[in-house]
């Protein structure tokens, strides 16, 4: 499992991954919650109020992750070129 992280190459691809479902879940999240305008049970409107704030959570996870990995990928651009 750590050895997955060890490559930047991975975690540019999860990072992505992780960005389009925050992306997902806080556009599913704000409509449910917001602008539907049919009646929903409690549970469901619970989910699509919990969707807009873990959307915007995984959003900031998944550009740190990204950050990091271009990060990591430069420096090992640079330390050959170098």
């Amino acid at each position: 499992m750590f050895s997955f992280f060890s490559h930047p190459q991975n975690v540019l691809h999860l990072s992505s991954r992780i960005l389009g479902a925050g992306l997902a879940l806080l556009g599913a999240g704000i409509y449910g919650a917001y602008l539907y305008g049919g009646h929903l049970p409690i549970p469901a409107l619970v989910s699509f109020h919990a969707m807009t704030i873990i959307g915007p959570t995984l959003l900031k996870i998944g550009y740190v992750m990204r950050l990091l990995s271009q990060h990591h990928l430069g420096q090992r651009l640079t330390g050959v070129c170098a």
